[in-house]
């Protein structure tokens, strides 16, 4: 009907494809003098150690916190995630990788999404600051849950390296000194200990999400330049299915269909799990030397296809 396909459209101009005008802004900027080579790494160190953990203190410390927090929420997020987790490693067996360290780290690369600097502008977009407090909430658990399960997987399981509590203790203190980890945790115990924002540090908190979220779109384009879609493209095509296709349905079936989770909360949950692979997922494959090449492509190719299928599940869930 005209009508559907209408808000089709809206969606795609209104929301989709302005948040992905500055990350080709972004890459294209990479092919001028004016720029150096490192702009986006450069300006993705401002975003993840200043600009986002500010926002994120400042959104959490001024929001007036539920009274109650529905667990369905994480249950249904994390349960559809882990179980994509789990089918990742048991398809990539299928598709002819035996070793198991490399099949946990494609398996990584298939269900870590760029929940930052992708995630928030879209879902903030899409869905207004009152999508603000789950998806920090989300946030607030994701590299914690995330880095520490693969780290154990592949030191303690895989490798079989170190004791499984130092393996766990070694990942822990890294995010203990994780900036947009402090900036969550920060911001909801200056909220639960009742403070008020001063009028300076409230200033400063706006102009620093005013620049965060175009900053962290433009650095995304410009490393995009540094990847290429090489190597096994069956593999990275089965990782961006999982990512952009399984994951977001296992959660939106356990977040509206078992759950019973808020609307609002629901969708947030099913948009980020839909976000393309992110930067991370590939900094661990390089780290155990696994799967490099393949994460590298699934995270180019899932940015790539991220305008259409983020288009057709805020449709949907719209």
């Amino acid at each position: 009907p005209a009508s559907l396909r209408g808000r089709f459209l809206e969606i795609l101009t209104d929301i989709v494809l302005p948040v992905f005008a500055v990350i080709a802004a972004g890459y294209l900027a990479t092919f001028s003098p004016a720029f150096d080579a490192d702009v986006g790494g450069a300006l993705a160190k401002f975003v993840f150690w200043f600009a986002i953990p500010v926002m994120l203190f400042h959104s959490l410390a001024t929001k007036e916190m539920p009274s109650e927090i529905d667990l369905g929420y994480f249950a249904a997020y994390y349960g559809g995630v882990g179980t994509s987790f789990v089918l990742a490693i048991v398809l990539f067996r299928y598709l002819g990788h035996e070793e198991l360290e490399f099949r946990i780290l494609a398996a990584f690369g298939s269900i870590y999404g760029n929940t930052v600097l992708i995630g928030i502008p879209v879902i903030l977009a899409a869905l207004g600051e009152r999508a603000g407090l789950p998806l920090f909430l989300l946030l607030s658990f994701h590299a914690v849950v995330f880095f520490s399960l693969v780290t154990f997987l592949v030191e303690g399981v895989a490798r079989g390296h170190g004791k499984p509590l130092q393996v766990i203790g070694n990942a822990l203190r890294g995010l203990a000194t994780n900036p947009i980890l402090i900036g969550l945790v920060g911001g909801v115990l200056w909220n639960w200990a009742g403070l008020s924002m001063p009028g300076v540090l409230d200033r400063f908190g706006d102009l620093m999400a005013g620049a965060a979220l175009p900053c962290a779109l433009f650095s995304v384009g410009a490393s995009l330049r540094n990847y290429r879609l090489a190597g096994a493209l069956r593999l990275s095509l089965a990782m961006v299915a999982v990512k952009m296709v399984l994951q977001p349905t296992l959660v939106a079936i356990l977040a509206f269909g078992v759950f019973g989770v808020d609307p609002l909360w629901a969708s947030v949950a099913v948009i980020a799990a839909a976000m393309p692979t992110g930067v991370n997922a590939y900094l661990f494959a390089v780290r155990y030397e696994q799967a490099q090449t393949e994460t590298a492509a699934a995270m180019l190719l899932s940015t790539l296809l991220a305008v259409p299928v983020l288009t057709l599940i805020l449709h949907w869930l719209t």
